[in-house]
């Protein structure tokens, strides 16, 4: 029998651990789909280990949510509703995980690599005296150790890491949206809700003062786009999207563009594409002026079609392109959106 002792921290029996868990990130009035995601993942890790999966459901008014996990493959959900968990708060949320995890002894935690998702794991890991394993590509899992392995591409995404946390429990870690397919809805399964009532005494830190609702154009996120049209640094400015979102609304796609395009404020974050943005699985991706870091061919591995427009005929992303056209944005994208007028003009 293995047992872990680290300074400052208390003995733990690594079999006493048991489940994998997967956090249920609610976003106005459903849960968010980086979770339920999350529970395909979950069912095979648990499979292997001849476990169960348990969702973690947390908020105000949200017991009508409580099934959903089990039609995606979770056997139990553990629901905690209280008004006071009406707005979410990190610290709120994560210690009411803390204190369910230090009940029930999950063998493992999986979050969304959301943007709350990415402030609530790290809480919850810091608060257990546990590890986490951010940004998870793949998993695996060994039943005779019961050893749950974490793959995961550091160094630029050039290479694979497989992490294991062998003398801390829980293990948790946290995967981007759109890593892996959502499982099949099966309305027919059934499961165990249990009813914690749980109200933790502390001070989350920051207070909601007002909520502005931001108008945004009626448009399909990223994600779930089948014609995507990505610009990069190469663009210039802010005014070279202009012509990408023109061609864009011409063929049906939406926009998207590389950190770089971010980080320049050209274009926000919520349609960046990479290894710190969202992973893209359309049918088509024109990447324009973007050099093809690895990070960003990360996120677009799941792409039918590739074509790339760069001025640089030695940029990287040729090499993860179907079609390659080398020449300035600035004459391409015009001649293509002529073209493609010019063809709908004659049928």
């Amino acid at each position: 029998m293995r047992r872990a002792i680290c300074r400052d921290w208390d003995e733990i029996n690594p079999e006493d651990y048991k489940g994998i868990w997967v956090y249920m990130q609610v976003d106005e009035d459903a849960i968010n789909e980086a979770s339920l995601q999350l529970l395909g993942v979950a069912r095979e890790i648990a499979d292997k280990l001849n476990s169960h999966v348990s969702g973690v459901l947390i908020g105000s008014d949200v017991r009508a949510l409580a099934n959903e996990p089990i039609y995606y493959g979770a056997d139990k959900v553990y629901l905690v509703e209280n008004k006071a968990y009406s707005t979410y708060y990190p610290r709120l949320y994560g210690s009411v995980i803390v204190e369910l995890a230090r009940k029930y002894k999950p063998l493992s935690i999986l979050v969304g690599g959301t943007m709350k998702g990415r402030e609530l794991a790290p809480y919850i890991a810091n608060t257990l005296r546990t590890g986490i394993t951010a940004d998870c590509t793949s998993f695996d899992a060994d039943p005779e150790t019961r050893d749950i392995v974490l793959i995961r591409p550091p160094f630029g995404a050039w290479m694979l890491a497989h992490i294991k946390n062998r003398d801390r429990r829980p293990i948790m870690g946290s995967v981007r949206p759109n890593v892996f397919p959502m499982p099949p809805r099966d309305t027919s399964r059934k499961g165990e809700i249990i009813i914690e009532d749980i109200l933790v005494d502390i001070d989350p830190g920051v207070e909601l003062v007002e909520k502005i609702p931001i108008e945004k154009k009626e448009e399909l996120p990223i994600e779930k786009a089948e014609i995507i049209v990505s610009g990069g640094k190469g663009l210039g400015t802010r005014e070279g999207f202009r012509s990408l979102e023109e061609l864009a609304d011409l063929i049906g796609g939406v926009v998207a563009g590389s950190r770089k395009a971010v980080d320049a404020g050209w274009i926000p974050h919520e349609k960046q594409v990479g290894q710190t943005g969202k992973s893209v699985k359309p049918e088509l991706y024109i990447a324009v002026a973007i050099s093809g870091a690895a990070q960003h061919v990360f996120g677009i591995r799941e792409a039918k079609r590739v074509v790339a427009i760069n001025i640089d005929p030695e940029a990287p992303i040729f090499d993860n392109a179907d079609y390659g056209v080398v020449g300035d944005y600035k004459e391409i994208i015009p001649a293509i959106i002529e073209e493609i007028k010019r063809i709908r003009k004659r049928v």
